[in-house]
């Protein structure tokens, strides 16, 4: 891993996708979405804080465990002017995040011991499929794949 001299207090692009592993493109992403911040030198250049190698890794690890990148922002936003996370910070954003992981862990779960009840032709037309009809919240109107049910006739014709 490249080492950046201590005297280097701003980083330009490529040092910190060298440093933190994030391509340039994913750097410029997070950008965009307010995750991190850069300034922009005379040559329009852009140029990150050091600690940005920190909120860099902090959007990276929630990514990993699942955490949608407006949740992460959202976290972020919350921390005293806007300073970089540490290790308590994240440990009551993990805190807060468990139970909505635990339940897409459980949902996943369910879908995987469900696989196999699928059979497998692509339409998905059993009475009640728990891949695109999860808890069958249809199955008591209507059988097969369809999701919604249709329209009397007269509802489709005025529609023209």
């Amino acid at each position: 891993m490249p080492q950046i001299p201590e005297k280097v207090h701003e980083l330009t692009v490529g040092q910190l996708s060298a440093r933190s592993g994030a391509a340039v493109s994913a750097l410029h992403f997070y950008e965009a979405k307010g995750l991190i911040s850069s300034r922009r030198t005379s040559g329009n250049q852009r140029r990150y804080s050091r600690d940005a190698l920190r909120r860099v890794a902090f959007v990276r690890a929630a990514q990993r465990v699942g955490i949608p990148l407006a949740t992460i922002r959202d976290a972020l936003a919350e921390l005293p002017e806007e300073r970089t996370p540490n290790r308590d910070d994240w440990a009551r954003l993990s805190r807060a995040w468990r139970s909505e992981l635990d339940e897409r862990i459980r949902q996943l779960g369910r879908l995987r011991d469900h696989l196999t009840d699928c059979i497998g032709c692509g339409c998905l037309s059993l009475d009640t499929c728990v891949l695109s009809n999860p808890d069958d919240v249809f199955g008591e109107r209507m059988t097969g794949s369809r999701l919604f049910p249709e329209r009397p006739a007269r509802e489709r014709t005025s529609d023209r």
